[in-house]
């Protein structure tokens, strides 16, 4: 994670906003959460989901893509 320092008086904070949008590139199968609401988006199964994020990766595209093919018409 990739933070910066800003300076604000005599007091140092951290800026975490330029690393929030970044990390919303992927979709991380090491959280529940999300695997659980890449689920629920696409109107798939936990464990499909689980399969779709493990092949595609940190790909959020082609995950969606992957889901989209596999969601029951």
């Amino acid at each position: 994670m990739r933070f910066f320092h800003v300076k604000l008086g005599s007091r140092l904070l951290l800026d975490f906003r330029s690393c929030v949008a970044a990390d919303r590139g992927g979709v991380s199968a090491s959280e529940p959460y999300e695997v659980a609401f890449f689920a629920k988006k696409h109107g798939i199964s936990k464990e499909d989901a689980m399969v779709i994020i493990k092949k595609h990766g940190s790909n959020r595209e082609a995950a969606d893509a992957a889901a989209a093919q596999k969601k029951p018409r």
